[in-house]
């Protein structure tokens, strides 16, 4: 059997592959690795995407959520509120600035933080919340933005590395609080080919603050205004994901009617799965389904050409370094999806069949 590819990036490059071409000659030509043209004309296409006064492009997404923080003013012993069950950048960042991450469990059908938690977990020190839209569908922004707004004004970043495409109440990821930052890692619904990553506000003056921090803090060349870092993202990478951008749209339709596909498949043989709220599209950066006896499934639907993953096995407030951040069973319901979820191949060129067979692979084994 031909093995199916978890993300087809082969396709997509094939069907972008003279558009792709052509930006990186250009690039090429004018030789402005850093900075160049495609830098400006990237972050003007972006922020009218996501409906947004400022985009600003970074080196990654762990760069976006970091430069947030910094431009925010967080730093030792203040308090961000945020999930466990998410990738290690969310949590790192605040940890490399001396703050404390403050872990709030999650939703057991969603896997996004649940927001009826977060308002237990607000003290004096709470300096942001940073929710993150999990396997392509946003978390409850409205909500986490009325607590916010009821304590202070707490700023909220969005950490929308999955979802960057995805809508919330008619509104795009990314313009649904005072930050939204995502990731154009590969296999991100919108991604380079290499790392890069963006911040997106409505806020003017934080808008400066955030690029002369990605700029080792300059105001203009060899005058620093404040600290910062080499948080660039390079001429290339911008060519790359603008003639992306072209196909993105349908890109989107495609994982949505993917999706759909998926969850009728698994519903009818009733495999449990990530449920999609109905006020809220997700993207599908992954497709997750929860199932027992995780690794002998894996093996299994492996053996039959089908690749799977685990996004996430452990949870952060598990991990040796964050450990000390959470006392006791916190987050009891992060500990029980971390041992269940697994996610199926998905990307927009997936051939719609391969639902069918992952769906036989599945009632094969239950039998």
């Amino acid at each position: 059997m031909t093995p199916v590819p978890f993300i087809d990036l082969k396709s997509q490059y094939s069907a972008l592959k003279a558009s792709i071409n052509e930006r990186i000659s250009r690039v090429l030509e004018h030789g402005q690795y850093i900075m160049g043209p495609e830098v400006a004309e990237l972050e003007s296409q972006l922020a009218s995407f996501a409906g947004t006064r400022h985009c600003i492009t970074v080196a990654s997404g762990t760069e976006a959520l970091l430069i947030s923080l910094m431009g925010l003013g967080i730093g030792r012993d203040d308090e961000v509120i945020t999930t466990p069950f998410t990738f290690a950048a969310t949590v790192e960042v605040i940890a490399l600035l001396g703050a404390r991450p403050v872990f709030v469990d999650i939703e057991p059908d969603t896997c996004n933080i649940d927001v009826a938690l977060i308002e237990k977990a607000i003290t004096k020190k709470t300096k942001a919340i940073m929710p993150v839209s999990l396997y392509g569908q946003i978390a409850d922004m409205d909500e986490i933005n009325s607590i916010a707004s009821r304590y202070r004004g707490i700023p909220v970043i969005e950490d929308a590395a999955q979802s960057f495409g995805a809508l919330y109440k008619g509104r795009r990821s990314c313009n649904l609080s005072t930050v939204g930052c995502t990731s154009f890692f590969p296999s991100k619904p919108l991604g380079c080919y290499g790392d890069g990553g963006a911040m997106f506000t409505n806020d003017d003056a934080l808008a400066t603050i955030f690029k002369e921090i990605r700029i080792h803090g300059q105001r203009r060349r060899y005058e620093h205004s404040r600290v910062g870092v080499g948080g660039r993202m390079d001429t290339l990478q911008c060519a790359i994901v603008l003639a992306k951008l072209e196909r993105f749209e349908w890109e989107l339709v495609q994982r949505a009617t993917l999706g759909k596909m998926y969850n009728d498949a698994l519903d009818s043989i009733g495999v449990s799965r990530v449920v999609q709220r109905p006020d809220r599209n997700s993207v599908f950066a992954q497709y997750t389904v929860m199932v027992e006896q995780r690794a002998a499934v894996q093996a299994d639907l492996l053996s039959k050409g089908i690749p799977t993953a685990v996004h996430y096995p452990i949870p952060l407030n598990r991990q040796q370094p964050y450990q000390g951040y959470c006392c006791g069973d916190c987050t009891p319901v992060a500990d029980r999806v971390a041992e269940r979820v697994m996610s199926l191949p998905m990307s927009p060129d997936l051939n719609p069949r391969v639902v069918g067979q992952v769906a036989d692979a599945l009632r094969q084994f239950g039998r």
